[in-house]
């Protein structure tokens, strides 16, 4: 697979991992660190380098796996099967698990971001004993976000739309300028593109430009307006709830907290959840690492309930 050298300065210490974790798809990571396992997922259209400004303290505590969503970065960017099945979150989570096991970890904490955190959700939803605590970032609960999706909703959270039609309408238009694409969708939140390093912009537009990627993304929105939720829908009524602690955090500047009740939504879905608001938009990690450290860290290193 190519990858960026230029990462290397992102994640100074960190080796490369591309690990094979169903036929024919290998999810890419980056390990390093020393601790209790934590695996870290980021969201659209990103991939790990959003996590460099939290990274190094984190990986003071913990042993860390930064790893690329299937679709995304430098991991596997599978055709998409006739129902996106292949895409579902169901599926995605079962190659984190598959991650974390090669790498020798059976029971983790997972810190994810946007799309990655409905892979969390999903990977906690059906693999409980394997995730020992859950945070996540910037999102409520996908089947409450779809039915209660607002015009208000669906203007700032247009792309959730866009990437569902069928392809290859909309792979074309991102393929004809993939840095456009990246620049615009993310310049376009409440920050613009003031908050990104250079070297992790780069690493977007890279990876947004490898063949497949586009494919790859809007397979994942694909999977998630169908068959993601007729899962989310048998959790329901067979009663599914998360056990393990769960903390959510949300920008204060953002579309999920002027669109829904984020923490009322996570109390419906899990036991134990708790979350604010932070002092940014969507991009957490890489707007206010200070702030997301300062909630994050304490309740990751909570000793478990006995």
């Amino acid at each position: 697979m190519a990858q960026d050298d230029d990462d290397d300065e992102l994640f100074p210490g960190f080796a490369r991992h591309d690990i094979e974790v169903d036929a024919g798809v290998a999810i890419h990571a980056r390990v390093g660190g020393a601790g209790p396992p934590l695996l870290l997922l980021h969201g659209h259209p990103q991939t790990h380098a959003i996590w460099h400004r939290v990274a190094p303290v984190l990986a003071r505590h913990f042993r860390l796996v930064l790893a690329d969503l299937r679709g995304y970065g430098d991991s596997s960017k599978p055709a998409g099967a006739p129902d996106h099945g292949n895409y579902s979150k169901r599926v995605m989570a079962r190659d984190m698990l598959r991650l974390m096991q090669a790498l020798g970890h059976q029971r983790f904490a997972v810190l994810a971001h946007d799309r990655g955190a409905r892979v969390a959700h999903r990977l906690a939803a059906d693999h409980a004993g394997a995730v020992r605590r859950l945070v996540l970032l910037d999102i409520a609960p996908t089947l409450a976000m779809y039915e209660q999706t607002s015009e208000a909703f669906a203007r700032a959270y247009w792309h959730w739309f866009f990437l569902i039609q069928p392809a290859p309408l909309p792979e074309r238009l991102i393929e004809a300028d993939p840095a456009a694409y990246i620049r615009d969708v993310m310049g376009r939140r409440s920050a613009g593109l003031a908050p990104f390093d250079p070297r992790a912009l780069a690493a977007y537009i890279r990876a947004a430009g490898l063949p497949g990627s586009a494919h790859g993304l809007c397979e994942d929105y694909r999977a998630a307006s169908g068959i993601d939720l007729e899962h989310d829908r048998a959790d329901r009524a067979a009663g599914l709830r998360l056990a393990m602690p769960l903390l959510a955090l949300w920008g204060a500047e953002g579309v999920i907290q002027r669109c829904f009740d984020p923490l009322a939504e996570w109390r419906r879905v899990a036991d134990d959840p708790r979350g604010q608001a932070l002092p940014c938009g969507h991009y957490i990690p890489e707007e206010a690492p200070e702030a997301l450290l300062a909630q994050a860290l304490p309740f990751l290193l909570e000793p478990d309930a006995r």
